[in-house]
């Protein structure tokens, strides 16, 4: 088969992985000049240009491996592994680490720096973890790892966008139907329609009819605003800025959330690569994973602050029929979209939520993967992992609504001349209040660094399950010492801003506490009987 050899199933293909992508894009645009501040003629021309650099380099090379696998074997049926925008880094990048810049400095400028920084430590993760990612996953349970990325699954991609469902049903739920349809019934469309782009397209359809009955979509003035950003936008080069955010202190600040997010993209696509070879198609581990860390790289350094990723869903696209052509006609339309600036006018023709339905998808089935990837008995060790990351969400709403009422306080003491200043802050209310529906300390400190707690608490419970009583002690003394230097738990309270605690003393009452866990585990493996403890963790 020609390298440039295009078949209807590449065409279905493309279909679908286009519009997974141009969603991340749209999602990605909405983020960061909804949240961050991100002027559009910004986004259009340093962040989305950079982010064609990654997904052109990624497209190209895996759907050159594919070809050569085909070639090697003598094969017609190999299927290019998928690739794109990280979705679960993108929402943890912009809350956790560009929002928050964002809010303290009132500069976007900042706030995109921060994200450089954090996208380009996280690439380099991914470089060295191509060399030692089977070390991770041997000392990791499984379900600690994807527990924590449905974690973020489950509450900052699924449940934004199943509120904003519910919102607006009429205009949302007929995608979400497309979509369950598709992917979930194995409905095939007429004419052979991808349901994404039937989605989509309806999506877009229902937007349009929404000013008929009082809540129109479509904002006056967008379709222009979009117009203007037209031209042509070279990838700039970002090597300065990324070097000026390039500290000890900035990498401290950020590192609960660099360090999880970089191993779980590691690993996420290592199971991505062996879900491949189960369908049979059979690449170099090491090579794809590097690939997708030098992607990421180069993305960072032409201006895009969010990681690339081997996406699930291989054996998806190879049921379709797609080759190894779909993966660079999704690359080069990628870059045209973004190196034209035709994303702004795209994003005022597909609003987000003619669109959203296969983020939610993408939510659902991360999630899913997590029950189904491990053994069944470890769920319980899954659910365990869910937890902090409800709590990070908590806070992210109870921050929100506190910034949005001291905000409406300040504008009516305007209103009524006050003189003096008065604020209502999260730092004004007591650590323990009886009359909450929840404990406020409590809610604060599962969300520090909840991406770490999830994966330490769902690891002890997996080695509880497994009898291995020395291992889950192991565990309990890296949750002390992480709680001890701040990493999880600990933080201080500035106003409405939420702070990290990174110190040499944090705390005691979290070290204490975890110490004292090791030490009731590690009683249970000198009281347990070894002739007791048949089973083994790893079968």
């Amino acid at each position: 088969m020609n390298f440039f050899t295009i078949t209807r199933g590449d065409l279905d293909g493309f279909f679908g992985l286009m519009v997974d992508n141009l969603i991340q894009l749209l999602v990605l645009s909405a983020l960061c000049i909804g949240v961050c501040g991100f002027p559009l003629l910004f986004v259009t021309s340093v962040v989305l240009p950079g982010a064609a650099v990654s997904l052109l380099v990624g497209n190209v090379f895996y759907a050159w491996q594919a070809w050569k696998l085909g070639q090697k074997t003598h094969r017609t049926d190999v299927t290019a592994i998928p690739y794109g925008i990280n979705t679960v880094s993108l929402f943890a990048f912009v809350f956790f680490v560009m929002f928050p810049t964002y809010q303290a400095t009132g500069d976007y400028v900042a706030a995109w720096k921060a994200g450089l920084l954090v996208s380009f430590i996280s690439g380099c993760i991914e470089v060295i973890g191509s060399f030692v990612a089977a070390k991770i996953r041997k000392y990791t349970p499984r379900a600690a790892l994807l527990s924590a990325l449905a974690g973020i699954a489950i509450t900052f991609i699924s449940m934004d966008f199943l509120l904003r469902t519910f919102e607006r049903p009429i205009v949302a739920f007929i995608p979400l139907g497309v979509i369950l349809l598709q992917y979930f019934g194995k409905v095939r469309f007429p004419f052979g329609i991808p349901g994404g782009l039937l989605s989509v397209i309806l999506g877009i359809l229902l937007s349009y009819l929404s000013s008929f009955w009082g809540d129109p979509i479509y904002k006056p003035g967008a379709i222009e605003s979009g117009l203007q950003t037209l031209g042509i936008y070279f990838p700039q080069i970002s090597i300065s800025p990324l070097i000026d955010t390039l500290t000890y202190a900035n990498i401290k600040a950020y590192f609960s959330i660099i360090l999880p997010m970089g191993i779980f993209n590691v690993i996420g696509s290592l199971q991505n690569i062996e879900s491949a070879e189960a369908s049979g198609d059979s690449f170099d581990t090491k090579t794809s994973l590097l690939v997708n860390g030098l992607g990421t790289l180069a993305g960072t350094a032409f201006g895009s602050p969010f990681p690339t990723t081997i996406y699930i869903g291989h054996p998806g696209w190879k049921a379709l029929g797609a080759k190894h052509s779909y993966s660079v006609l999704s690359g080069i339309f990628m870059t045209v979209v973004s190196l034209f600036g035709l994303m702004g006018l795209i994003q005022a023709l597909i609003p987000v939520e003619a669109g959203m339905a296969i983020v939610l998808w993408i939510g659902i089935v991360i999630t899913s993967q997590a029950f189904q990837a491990i053994p069944k008995h470890h769920s319980p060790a899954v659910v365990v992992g869910l937890l902090p990351a409800f709590a990070g969400w908590a806070v992210l709403i109870i921050q929100n609504v506190f910034i949005f009422l001291d905000g409406k306080l300040q504008a009516t003491l305007q209103e009524l001349g006050a003189k003096q200043t008065v604020h209502f802050s999260l730092s004004d209310i007591p650590p323990h209040l009886p009359f909450l529906p929840y404990a406020l300390s409590g809610v604060l400190a599962l969300s520090q660094g909840f991406l770490i707690t999830s994966m330490v608490w769902s690891a002890m419970v997996v080695f509880i399950l497994e009898r291995e009583w020395l291992k889950a002690s192991l565990w309990a003394v890296i949750a002390a010492v992480l709680s001890m230097v701040g990493w999880i738990h600990a933080y201080e309270l500035q106003g409405n801003a939420i702070l990290n605690r990174f110190t040499e003393l944090a705390s005691l009452d979290f070290p204490i506490a975890y110490f004292s866990l090791a030490v009731l585990f590690l009683l249970i493996q000198l009281l347990n009987n070894p002739k007791q403890n048949p089973d083994k963790f790893g079968h």
